[in-house]
């Protein structure tokens, strides 16, 4: 099994995609992860520069053009190979390359949760009691369909408390470029998350989805708002067994 670490995993979270390395071999998978530092071309290919966006995710198609399975530690990422790779090299001499990597593509929660098995795992506990909330990503939540398996995740660490957010299905205002080209629209709606999540009173926000982490707990820093934001991943390892101190 391959493991994509998407570039934000890569260049920004290399921490995140560690712990998701460690979290799937525990549950039986044997592991290569892509090391280098590729974009699956969504932000190009959102911006309609379609030849951009396949020169750019051609270097990824490499990578993962052997697999037999790979998991994506990104739900947009993952929505961008599985929905939309077969649209931007459809009449490519790699066209049949990308249609077999997009259906050999999954997101890293729905994976664990629904083929390795939280079991497999082993007891799930942290090192402390606190309350979580989780953010749904848009693409996870509307392009891929996952909900309920982060929660699944989440809801056999003992200790953790999951707050449900008032607006969990509201979009975190990152987008990508969309963060870019509308800065003000796109901190005002980082700021409603940033609300909810204190609101809640939850001490950490987790998600899926790593630009979602970076928006919203950007913002949180910017305002001085205390809560700390970790990967899906990041928690489950942090509470199996061998990592509790």
């Amino acid at each position: 099994m391959t493991l994509f670490p998407t570039c934000l995993g890569t260049l920004l979270f290399p921490g995140a995609s560690a712990a998701a390395e460690r979290v799937l071999e525990a549950g039986g998978a044997t592991v290569t992860s892509v090391v280098e530092d590729l974009c699956c071309g969504q932000p190009a290919w959102n911006s309609g520069h379609v030849k951009d966006a396949r020169r750019v995710a051609e270097r990824a198609l490499d990578a993962l053009a052997d697999a037999d399975e790979i998991v994506a530690c990104s739900g947009s990422c993952t929505s961008m190979v599985s929905h939309y790779w077969v649209e931007l090299f459809e009449g490519t001499p790699r066209a049949a390359e990308a249609e077999r990597v997009a259906q050999r593509t999954h997101e890293f929660s729905s994976y664990v949760a629904g083929e390795l098995g939280v079991d497999g795992l082993g007891p799930l506990k942290t090192a402390r009691p606190r309350r979580v909330a989780y953010h749904d990503s848009c693409h996870m939540l509307r392009g891929l369909g996952i909900s309920d398996e982060p929660r699944q995740l989440l809801a056999a660490v003992e200790g953790l408390e999951l707050k449900d957010l008032a607006a969990q299905d509201r979009c975190c205002g990152f987008g990508g470029t969309f963060s870019i080209r509308f800065p003000e629209l796109s901190a005002a709606m980082a700021d409603e998350k940033v609300d909810d999540v204190s609101e809640h009173e939850a001490e950490e926000l987790v998600a899926s989805d790593l630009g979602c982490l970076m928006q919203i707990c950007g913002r949180a820093r910017a305002r001085s708002v205390d809560f700390s934001c970790r990967y899906i991943a990041e928690v489950l390892d942090e509470a199996m067994p061998q990592t509790i101190s």
